[in-house]
């Protein structure tokens, strides 16, 4: 268990490639769970295979499943309570198939030797492979503050009343 985490089980590997990260929107979530000790940071890493990382609508980042394709996606490694993961799941919508969090291989980004398996945020199984497909498959090896100028927060999208799948669907539709 890694020190300073909360005792409630394995902890849960999270590798986190976007708005969780340093420095990024959502990383408020990540720090607090931190402070509240249901998660510690433990360094950059990097995917084992390449897989596609691209930029959806409102400029929300996404992994893709389909390892082979894309490049070797950097992000962080966290280790996580499950009280943590509840809230991550909770905000990267694993209920309603707007991400899934699904097994990723990933390496120290200081030495790329060792490999650990961790779990990360897949754009879901629906949509996903849709959404490589319509951004021409030109991926990302990293979400950094160039793409996160495009990110737009919940609070300032359009259409409030509009669920996030509907907004998804319209732009892997091309509407």
């Amino acid at each position: 268990m890694a020190e300073g985490l909360k005792d409630d089980g394995k902890p849960h590997l999270i590798f986190t490639y976007g708005t969780l990260k340093q420095g990024f929107h959502n990383h408020k979530l990540t720090q607090d769970l931190i402070n509240h000790d249901d998660a510690v940071l433990l360094g950059p890493y990097i995917t084992r295979h390449s897989y596609p990382l691209v930029c959806g609508p409102y400029g929300i980042p996404y992994l893709i499943n389909l390892p082979g394709s894309g490049h070797r996606v950097k992000g962080e490694l966290y280790s996580v309570s499950t009280r943590g993961l509840a809230r991550l799941d909770e905000l990267e919508g694993t209920s309603i198939g707007h991400y899934e969090r699904l097994p990723v291989d990933v390496m120290n980004a200081d030495d790329d030797i060792v490999s650990v398996e961790a779990q990360a945020y897949y754009a879901h199984r629906s949509f996903g492979p849709a959404m490589w497909e319509r951004i021409g498959k030109a991926g990302l090896s990293e979400f950094t503050e160039k793409e996160a100028k495009g990110y737009v927060k919940r609070q300032d999208r359009p259409c409030q009343g509009r669920a996030i799948l509907e907004d998804v669907r319209h732009f892997v539709s091309g509407m």
